[in-house]
């Protein structure tokens, strides 16, 4: 399992920020079925972070895993949902409800 974790609001709207994801979820170490993203701390999300957990999925869907995210705020839900990624990986409430999944 690779989790992914430490996003603030300013990180989750920074595009270095989202080709860290992308490069993270690229690397052997990350060849785990299941891909977690820790969203507790991101408030706001534009769409280099939405690319980069889309660009995650389907990474994740490629290599037969999944991509789970964990306890992201209403709004940030509410983004997700908009643009139809809760549709394929479901927002969980908590972390530990993520990693349990």
């Amino acid at each position: 399992m690779f989790v992914a974790s430490g996003w603030s609001r300013r990180a989750a709207r920074s595009i270095s920020t989202a080709l860290q994801l992308l490069d993270a979820r690229t690397t052997d170490d990350a060849a785990a079925q299941v891909t977690v993203v820790n969203l507790s701390g991101v408030t706001f999300m534009d769409s280099s972070g939405i690319n980069a957990l889309i660009a995650a999925h389907h990474a994740a869907q490629s290599r037969g895993g999944r991509l789970r995210l964990a306890a992201p705020s209403p709004a940030v839900c509410e983004i997700l949902g908009i643009v139809g990624l809760t549709e394929v990986t479901p927002c969980r409430p908590t972390l530990l409800d993520a990693l349990a999944a």
